[in-house]
């Protein structure tokens, strides 16, 4: 599960913040200013990344056994700007919660 909670990380600022540059620099830019290039090459990366985000989400969800409405609402969290922040904040905390701890050796 480390290795899919680390991606669906990632992959969430990814997206986050790419989100975050279309809404408050790109379409600024497009509409206030009539200059759509920072939108054409966000804008689609982003959406190309979204799609590796819903990727993440799933294999993270399947490997720890999310109810549906849990997994459709974390990803729903790429498409509203600084939600994707707040989910991956509240996964990581899910996650290491219902992670058991194993004790630490004692030096002796």
């Amino acid at each position: 599960m480390g290795g899919a909670l680390t991606r669906y990380r990632v992959i969430a600022w990814i997206v986050g913040v790419a989100l975050v540059v279309l809404v408050l620099v790109g379409m600024p830019l497009k509409y206030g200013f009539d200059n759509p290039t920072v939108v054409a090459v966000v804008g689609t990366a982003h959406g190309w990344l979204y799609m590796l985000y819903l990727a993440a989400t799933f294999d993270l969800s399947r490997r720890v056994d999310w109810p549906l409405k849990r997994m459709l609402l974390v990803m729903l969290a790429g498409t509203v700007p600084f939600v994707s922040f707040y989910a991956e904040r509240r996964v990581s905390r899910w996650l290491t919660a219902e992670r058991p701890r194993t004790p630490e050796p004692v030096a002796g």
